[in-house]
């Protein structure tokens, strides 16, 4: 495998060109590449592991629409069953079948779910929740962890991570301190900051919201017993327990982290992988809880296009799809493969590394490390990882484009894929 230098004169006249039209040229901060350099490639299309730009140049694609995409890009069996749906419409406004047909998929798969409620993001699903937890408990305080992404509204942007932490801004201008102030922060998998913010607002805490495995500052895996602490100390305080599961619910297992680790929350939110590629989010939890959300009590919460047929249609033959026998055992078996190779790979070479997966999630820090929270990831060689970006580009390998941002595999990926990945690490780590 050699060095392509990659041709990029369509990509490049069209993102020049969008720099006009839209902030950045983007419609998400990530995608303009300020943290690794050189400009974006323009997709023209996917299929199965694979990206094509508009340039002609094919990708092996370890992002997967930021999560979206486990079962490959534009999987035969969610495009016909779209196809179908289609012909009915694409938004209703109103009741259909579809709803409850994912609805009971979600309540039977992840085990902290007793109601559902469907919106069209992770950032809607994040902020209805915390008005439920505040509304649930009479208490207006929360608490998340540094680095940890909950969208961008604006009481979760404080020490956030994604794109916050790629583009290395300071919380976001615009962002009143009124609506910050009672958004209380902790470092990730640091239970005794956790326990004293507790201790400093007695009865004030509604909740702790967090990723369970990070993947918003990278990819960051919680201490033995960091989970189920949290557990204890949300139950001993009168206080809920959230999970945002909208990047590991059917990623890491089929039920969630939760599932994975054995600690059922209060409250769950979900997206990405239950939209199969459309807009989606959702979020639910105990019966009594969710039982506050309007209709059917005071909390309101709305929204136009949430539980469209096109949305719901793609979540539901995506499940399916992942309920098929060896399902997660083939995803953590490659993603695994590919972790450790790169892990080595780089060692190997004399590079200061750190990483490795949850089933088919997986990130690499270019630090000794360990990593066990945003600080530790900030040490990271951020210059190193952009270089290794664009070269593992110019070799058709695309990762995600941020050293803070964990990666993602899909059933569509081949152990020929993973090799060849390898191989073409192997080339870049040597000179890099």
């Amino acid at each position: 495998m050699v060095n392509t230098k990659i041709k990029t004169t369509k990509s490049q006249e069209i993102f020049t060109a969008a720099q006009n039209l839209m902030p950045g040229g983007v419609s998400s901060p990530v995608r303009a590449f300020k943290s690794v350099g050189g400009q974006p490639i323009v997709f023209d299309r996917v299929n199965g592991a694979y990206i094509w730009d508009v340039d002609g140049n094919k990708y092996t694609d370890y992002v997967g629409t930021w999560g979206p995409a486990i079962c490959g890009h534009a999987h035969p069996e969610v495009i016909a069953a779209l196809q179908e749906v289609l012909g009915k419409g694409t938004s209703f406004g109103a009741p259909c079948l579809l709803e409850n047909v994912l609805a009971e998929m979600v309540i039977d798969a992840v085990p902290s779910i007793e109601m559902v409620r469907f919106v069209n993001s992770g950032t809607e699903a994040c902020m209805a929740v915390l008005r439920l937890m505040r509304a649930y408990t009479n208490r207006d305080k929360v608490i998340k962890f540094e680095g940890c992404y909950h969208g961008h509204a604006d009481m979760f942007l404080v020490k956030a991570g994604s794109g916050v932490a790629t583009l290395g801004l300071p919380d976001s201008p615009g962002v009143p301190k009124s609506a910050t102030s009672s958004t209380l922060t902790a470092p990730y998998n640091d239970l005794d900051a956790v326990k004293a913010l507790f201790e400093e607002n007695p009865n004030e805490i509604a909740g702790v919201i967090l990723e369970p495995v990070v993947g918003n500052s990278g990819f960051i895996t919680p201490d033995a017993g960091f989970l189920e602490g949290l557990r204890e100390l949300t139950q001993e305080n009168g206080a809920l327990l959230v999970f945002d599961e909208v990047m590991t619910g059917f990623r890491i297992a089929y039920g969630g982290a939760q599932e994975k680790f054995g600690v059922t929350p209060d409250l769950t939110t979900l997206g990405k992988i239950i939209g199969g590629g459309l807009p989606v989010g959702a979020y639910g939890g105990r019966r009594d809880i969710m039982s506050m959300i309007a209709p059917a009590g005071p909390v309101y919460q709305a929204g136009t296009l949430s539980g469209n047929p096109l949305a719901m249609t793609a979540g539901i033959k995506t499940l399916e799809l992942l309920q098929k026998p060896g399902t997660y055992t083939q995803l953590e078996e490659k993603t695994k493969k590919l972790a450790d190779g790169l892990l080595k790979i780089a060692k190997e070479e004399g590079h200061e590394v750190c990483g490795g997966n949850i089933s088919a999630m997986f990130g690499l820090f270019f630090t000794s490390g360990p990593v066990h929270n945003y600080e530790d990831a900030k040490k990271s060689d951020t210059a190193k990882f952009g270089r290794f970006h664009r070269e593992m580009l110019e070799r058709g390998i695309y990762l995600a484009p941020s050293q803070f941002e964990a990666g993602f595999t899909s059933l569509a990926h081949t152990d020929q894929d993973i090799e060849d990945t390898l191989t073409a690490a192997k080339e870049v780590l040597s000179s890099l």
